[in-house]
């Protein structure tokens, strides 16, 4: 995750309060760790933001079934895969598997 850590990241503004704001200066890079229990609404920000010019990198829940998926994939998002399970701190592993969702004007990612 040290590699996203330069990233703008919306997240940490008091909640939701990333959702209404706009992501970073003009060409900064936004990484977006959106609450697992519902990303749809940072999902379609990160989208709306991604239409503005901006590369975005969000990491998630690994579902194919969702609506939030599908809005990614219908905007040509990178998907990529991570093989193992997550650990965050000292704590277990998560129990379900994740991923990086890239939305990138260029395709040099």
């Amino acid at each position: 995750m040290r590699l996203f850590s330069s990233y703008y990241d919306p997240c940490p503004l008091n909640g939701t309060g990333g959702l209404e704001a706009e992501w970073g200066g003009a060409s900064e890079p936004v990484f977006v760790n959106p609450p697992y229990s519902n990303p749809l609404p940072w999902v379609l920000k990160a989208v709306q933001e991604h239409r503005r010019g901006k590369t975005v990198v969000l990491l998630l829940k690994l579902d194919c079934s969702t609506r939030w998926y599908r809005e990614l994939a219908s905007a040509g998002a990178h998907i990529i895969f991570i093989n193992e399970r997550l650990h965050f701190s000292d704590s277990d592993a998560a129990n379900f598997p994740s991923m990086l969702a890239i939305l990138s004007m260029s395709d040099d990612l």
